[in-house]
């Protein structure tokens, strides 16, 4: 399905023998802010045994934090000997977490396992560093290789070792709306973009924000930017964009920068000042009608806020993605030098379990990365989800660095947030070309 594309390039700023630098997402993402940023264990009692495992990620609040906590109470019951320490360090999408994950890895201090993201994070990132141990021969023990779909496993590989477990599978190019807005106004959930703006009109004109946005870190922005080249562009042709066949200087980039500008122009003015769940929270009050996000939202909506799924907010592809599937994927693996091996595997093993599976995603908003989980477990949006995920065009995502290099992710946040300020199509598209070239990511 070409879900690699992008995937697979070495030409990060990641040497092959040293881990990648930390590099600005945000202010807040800043090296030089990595100094005051250290993850806080919330450590079980002391075992008897010398056994522990340290799981690194960022899962500190919504539906995420209820997950991890799921999914750790399952393997504690399962290995009462071995102790966990949950090392989370808040920050969305890893704006913090990711930092401090480089000054460890970098002072030979690695987590025994950590959250990262299939595709370029994992590839071009640890594993072409050198710091990730192979997996192959935990998923013919557990016999994963026919249980994750093939693309997915490609995902967490380079030349042919798999490197990491996915634990689940969320979709980024989904629309939540108020339901009760939607039809006290009358409106249908848009499919086209002509169909947004004319609904946005509407909303606008009753004083309703149509789009809200928190991009207080500019990740978000880059996702709604994402999902509409998406819309605009096709799976084919997004694809393209990662692997240099298709210039962001294109013009159908550039008209996929105007829908977005326009887009932008109907949401909420305080969104620099917001985080994703803030956003998330003007739909659920009704004070907004819509947000772009990923179904991490989803866990969020229902896990957090106790919103009934298909009855307090519904859903939609984002304009123009219908039957495309834009993949995220979290992903945790062995790092080198990690300090009890053993019990790390142990952890992968119940993380990578149909049971484990099915503990984590209802909270957490996702879909197991399995073919064979509990259908029954899942809400409307979970069952309906994963029948689409089977059919589905999948699509890597760039602003979560699954489809590109992580120096490529970083210029192209700056870039976009220069561009919700400013609006600037060309200058957009110039410097998202440039970032691609210095990213090895233009054909020769």
């Amino acid at each position: 399905m070409g879900l690699l594309a992008g995937c697979s390039s070495s030409s990060d700023s990641t040497t092959p023998t040293s881990a990648p630098t930390p590099k600005p997402t945000s202010s807040s993402s800043s090296p030089i802010a990595i100094a005051p940023i250290t993850p806080i264990p919330q450590s079980t009692p002391a075992t008897s045994s010398n056994k522990s495992v340290e799981i690194f990620s960022w899962w500190t609040g919504a539906g995420e934090e209820a997950g991890l906590k799921g999914l750790i109470e399952l393997f504690k019951k399962k290995h009462s000997d071995i102790e966990i320490v949950n090392a989370a360090v808040a920050g969305g999408a890893g704006t913090n977490a990711k930092a401090v994950l480089a000054s460890r890895m970098q002072g030979g201090d690695p987590p025994a396992t950590f959250q990262v993201h299939g595709g370029a994070e994992l590839n071009t990132g640890w594993v072409a560093a050198g710091k990730m141990e192979g997996l192959n021969d935990l998923y013919d023990q557990e016999g994963w290789k026919d249980k994750f779909p093939k693309d997915l496993i490609d995902l967490v590989s380079h030349d042919g070792t798999i490197y990491s477990v996915p634990v689940n599978i969320h979709r980024g190019n989904v629309i939540f709306y108020n339901k009760k807005v939607f039809d006290d106004n009358g409106i249908k959930p848009p499919k086209t973009f002509d169909e947004f703006f004319a609904a946005a009109e509407t909303l606008k004109a009753k004083g309703i924000t149509p789009l809200a946005l928190g991009d207080k870190e500019p990740w978000t922005a880059t996702q709604v930017f994402e999902d509409v080249l998406l819309g605009k562009l096709g799976a084919e042709d997004y694809r393209k964009l990662w692997t240099g066949e298709l210039s962001f200087e294109d013009a159908k980039v550039k008209d996929s920068l105007e829908t977005f500008k326009k887009m932008l122009s109907y949401t909420n003015k305080d969104h620099a000042a917001r985080n994703w769940q803030d956003a998330a929270q003007l739909v659920a009050k009704g004070e907004a009608a819509m947000n772009i996000m990923g179904d991490w939202a989803k866990g969020y909506f229902t896990t957090d806020l106790k919103l009934e799924a298909n009855k307090d907010f519904g859903w939609i592809t984002t304009p123009g993605s219908e039957g495309s599937f834009m993949v995220i994927t979290d992903t945790f693996g062995l790092p080198k030098g990690a300090k009890d091996p053993e019990s790390v595997k142990e952890f992968l093993k119940v993380l990578g379990s149909v049971e484990g599976q099915d503990v984590f995603n209802p909270l957490k908003g996702s879909i197991p990365a399995r073919v064979d989980a509990d259908v029954s477990k899942y809400d409307a949006y979970g069952k309906q989800t994963i029948e689409e995920f089977k059919t589905a065009k999948l699509t890597a995502s760039m602003a979560h660095g699954s489809a590109a290099p992580e120096g490529f992710v970083t210029q192209a946040n700056q870039a976009i947030n220069i561009f919700v300020t400013k609006g600037d199509v060309d200058q957009a598209a110039k410097a998202l070309q440039q970032a691609a070239a210095s990213s090895g990511m233009v054909k020769k």
